[in-house]
Parts: structure tokens; C-alpha cells; sequence
């Protein structure tokens, strides 16, 4: 076989749905094919995924995908995996099923474990091990959650009959046999350093961390590099395809946009936003509100680390403006309505539906939607949705210049969000920077397919990467200085309304 008839598969498993993307040696997509999951909310501040039904449009992707471009299981060198981070699933082994729901990164039921975690030493008590302050987000306490709260769950999993993973491990182990075939159980550095349970350092689970969360370290997967052979799917459609790379969504974009070098970074515009800043092989413990986590290891080599800043609610605000409020019908109108204005005529809306995450980690805020007059109407509110994500990314961008010392010259930004024009001329005018998108707007599938493709010899080495990577549109800053910091003071302002919403007495 010549190597042209020879492609990489990524599964992109994001908070809204799963995606298989086919990809060519230029990193061109080949094909697609996507499906939504749903979105369960049992109660407020709960959010939850149907681990089965993910899996099951998993499988349906990879069918729709391999279709969709004429090919079959010979034609794809490896696979690669991407994922939302922090969600947590716990399963049983002997069936395969899952002893509860998917508990979804946005989920905020924890704030009471991890208050009790915290006891008198505070939220930064395992930051110096883990990069990561105590809060909600994380996906270890979600699992204390489950042993606390699910009947025979403790017991189950002391007895070694329970396995947890990130939605990487869930995946992985159906893909490689799950229940029937003896699945393999794994995850890569970037998903295990978003667990509050990894040592940064060591790159090994913290058996104390463990024991304070009451989490059996027979639960745990093997930590593994982000490109590597880990298994073979079996059986099914792509029967003996080696499974070569994982890396957590927000690390995978990073790596998709070439942000290789030490000081390199990229915001990506997705259900939230997620910046993250390359700083190499240095851990940057962050004074600022920012995470320190693991960017990626590819194989043997040097551990590369990041900052990042999560941000809670960005795209998800669009979607709520469709979906709870009816102010438009399809995502994209937000740009036209929000065009129908010049400015947001005084209003800013801080989407802290589930707190504020970086920089303030604020789990008591909650949205609020100031400054407003009978003069602001529609297209005003539609203009201060799209800004709070500006917004927001500046909050980022100031910590991230304040810790790494190394002011940014332009940002690389990806997701779905950066099809809006407006958005992103807000962004460069807000932040004085240029703004880039590149060709491949979808690199979050994209580095889930270069990390399986360089472990198996598919592209020699991260120069082929850097090859690859094209500038689609670039946005220049345009707003007057002033301007900039007066309606950047507004904003701030309007963040302090929201804190100290969420009483004791509030669930």
C-alpha cells in the first residue's frame, strides 16, 4: 500500500458531542462525522452525560466518518483520542456499565467535598503538588461523590471491581475490549493532571491525595505519555488499529495550533474558554489564578508544561440565549443581531452560572446581566453576550502576562466560536494584540491526530507540525486606548456584582 492511501483517525468526545475527523499528512480533514449527546440537569448546578450513549456515538461516528470517505480499518495508520477534561465516569468492570451517570466538568454538587477537603488549610492545600487549587471542576472529587452517594459504590470499589476514568479512559477501554475483551485502562498526563490526584513532578497519582478522597487506587488508570501505542481497538470496525495518542481537548488544541515553543499560546472558543501558554519544560506556579498543568510528553521526552486559564461559560452563553430565553433560533444570529448596534449600550451580562473560574474562583457568583437602561434593547444584550467572552479572555490574558513575566505578542485562536467576525475584532481591539485563525479551525481533533501519528512514524517529528500550520485570518487591534480600558473597567466593575451571591443555606 502506498503511504498516500494510509490516514489518521481522531475521536473528538467533547461536552456536547462526539466527532470523528479524518486526517490527511497536510493535516487536511479528509472526512467528518459528528452527533450531539444530551445534556442532563437533574437539578441546579448538576450537570451529567449518559457515559453509554457517548460511547455509543462514538462508535456510530468512526462508521459515519469511514463512510463518509470510502475507506476502511486498513486505511487508518492509528487512532487518537481527545476529550473533555475533568468529567468524571465510574464503571464496573464485569459489566462495562456504568454505576452512574457521567458527573460533567461544569458541575458544581462537590462545593462540599471540596470545602471538606480544604478543612483550615484552604483551596491551595495540594496546589504545590497537583498545579490546581481545590474546587468543583476537578474530576477527583467528583468521584468521592459517586463512592459517597451511589449505593454499593464504596464497597464495589474497594473490592476492586470499579475502574474510573476521564472520558479518554472511557473510550479507550470500550474501543480496546472493554468488559468482554479485557480493555486496556489508561490515560495520558494532560487528562491525569486535571484530576487533583497526579504529582506534576513525578507524573505519578498522589496515593495520599487518593486516601483523603476516600478514592481506592485500584480505581485509577496507568498514567501514560500522550503518544504512544496504548492497545489495539477490538473488535469491531477498526479491529487491530493501534490506539496511539490522548490528549486532554484544551492541550490536544494547543498542540493542533503548533504551540510548540516555550511561550506560545492559544485560546480556544469552545462550550467554555480555554487558554493555554507553552512553558516548556518549566512548572510555572501561577500567583494569578491560572492552572499549572501538563501541555504534553510525546513518548520518552521531556514533560512540557503550561498555564492555563478556564474560563466556565462562553459558547454555552450563546446556546442559553437560544435555548432558555428564544432571542434567536440558531447560534450564529447572535452575530447579526449583535451587529444591528454599535456598542452594548451600557450593559455587560458576567455569565458566572456556575461560579467564576479563572482568575477568581469564585464558586459562589452567579450570572448577572448589569448597567442597564430603557435604552438597551436585543441587539444590546446579544453584543454584551459575545463581549463577556472577550472580556473574560482579557481577565486570562493580564494573569498570564503577570506570571509567565513574557508579554504576549498575538494570540492563535480555534473553536467554534471564531467563525464570528465580530467576536474576534472585539478580542484584538480589547487585548491590543493580533488575533489568528488558522486554516484548520478544528485543532482540537487535529492534535489528538498528530500525537497518534508521530508515535507510530505517520509524521516524523513536531517540525512537520510547525510545516503544517497555515494563518487563515488575522484581526488587528483597531480601538482607541482609552476606550479599551474604559470599557474594560466597566466590566470589572460588573464582575463584583456577581460574588458573594450563593448563601450556606443554598444547595
Amino acid at each position: 500500500m502506498s503511504s498516500t492511501d494510509t490516514y489518521i483517525l481522531a475521536i473528538d468526545s467533547g461536552t456536547t458531542s462526539s466527532r470523528a475527523m479524518i486526517f490527511d499528512r497536510t493535516g487536511s480533514v479528509v472526512a467528518i462525522d459528528q452527533t450531539e449527546h444530551r445534556q442532563i440537569f437533574p437539578r441546579a448546578g448538576w450537570v451529567e452525560h449518559d457515559a453509554l450513549e457517548i460511547w455509543n456515538n462514538t462508535r456510530d461516528v468512526i462508521g459515519g466518518a469511514l463512510a463518509k470517505a470510502n475507506l476502511n480499518s486498513k486505511n487508518i495508520a492509528a487512532v487518537g483520542i481527545t476529550n473533555q477534561r475533568e468529567t468524571a465516569v465510574v464503571w464496573d468492570k464485569r459489566t462495562g456499565k456504568p454505576v452512574y451517570n457521567a458527573i460533567v466538568w461544569q458541575d458544581t454538587r462537590t462545593q462540599k467535598i471540596v470545602d471538606r477537603l480544604a478543612g483550615d488549610e484552604g483551596a491551595e492545600k495540594y496546589k504545590k503538588t497537583v498545579g490546581l487549587p481545590l474546587a468543583t471542576y476537578f474530576a477527583g472529587p467528583k468521584v468521592t461523590w459517586i463512592l459517597e452517594n451511589v449505593d454499593g459504590a464504596k464497597e464495589d470499589a474497594e473490592a476492586g471491581h470499579l475502574l474510573f476514568g476521564t472520558v479518554d479512559t472511557w473510550v479507550l477501554w470500550n474501543l480496546t475490549g472493554g468488559a468482554e475483551n479485557d480493555g486496556v485502562h489508561v490515560t495520558d498526563v494532560t487528562n491525569a493532571s486535571r484530576t487533583m490526584l497526579m504529582d506534576l513532578s513525578s507524573l505519578t497519582w498522589d496515593e495520599s491525595i487518593a486516601a483523603d478522597m476516600g478514592i481506592p487506587l485500584s480505581m485509577l488508570p496507568e498514567i501514560k505519555s500522550s503518544s504512544e501505542v496504548y492497545g489495539e481497538c477490538r473488535p469491531g470496525i477498526l479491529n487491530g488499529t493501534p490506539v496511539a495518542g490522548i490528549l486532554g481537548d484544551q492541550q490536544a488544541a494547543t498542540f493542533g495550533q503548533a504551540c510548540l515553543a516555550k511561550g506560545e499560546a492559544k485560546n480556544t472558543y469552545g462550550t467554555g474558554n480555554f487558554m493555554l501558554l507553552n512553558t516548556g519544560e518549566e512548572q510555572v506556579p501561577s500567583e494569578n489564578g491560572l492552572l499549572t498543568t501538563v501541555c504534553y510528553k510525546l513518548g520518552d521526552k521531556p514533560t512540557i508544561y503550561a498555564l492555563e486559564g478556564s474560563i466556565a461559560v462562553t459558547g454555552s452563553l450563546v446556546q442559553w440565549v437560544r435555548d432558555n430565553l428564544g432571542l434567536i433560533s440558531a447560534a450564529p444570529e447572535i452575530e447579526t443581531l449583535a451587529s444591528s448596534v454599535d456598542d452594548n449600550g451600557g450593559a455587560y451580562f458576567v455569565p458566572a452560572f456556575s461560579g467564576l473560574f479563572a482568575p477568581h474562583w469564585r464558586p459562589d457568583a452567579r450570572g448577572a446581566l448589569v448597567g442597564l437602561t430603557r435604552y438597551v434593547n436585543k441587539g444590546h444584550i446579544a453584543r454584551a453576550v459575545l463581549e463577556s467572552t472577550a472580556f473574560q479572555s482579557r481577565e486570562v490574558i493580564d494573569a498570564m502576562n503577570a506570571d509567565s513575566g513574557v508579554p504576549l505578542t498575538e494570540l492563535r485562536v480555534d473553536g467554534g466560536m471564531v467563525a464570528n467576525e465580530l467576536l474576534m475584532q472585539f478580542q484584538a481591539d480589547l487585548l491590543g494584540v493580533d488575533v489568528v485563525r488558522p486554516k484548520v479551525a478544528e485543532t482540537t481533533a487535529l492534535g489528538a491526530a498528530y500525537a497518534a501519528g508521530l508515535a507510530v512514524g505517520y509524521w516524523e517529528n513536531e517540525e512537520d507540525i510547525r510545516t503544517n500550520w497555515g494563518e487563515d485570518k488575522r484581526w488587528s487591534p483597531q480601538m482607541p486606548e482609552e476606550e479599551r480600558e474604559r470599557l474594560y473597567r466597566n466590566w470589572k466593575k460588573a464582575v463584583t456584582k456577581t460574588l458573594d451571591w450563593v448563601d450556606d443555606d443554598v444547595e
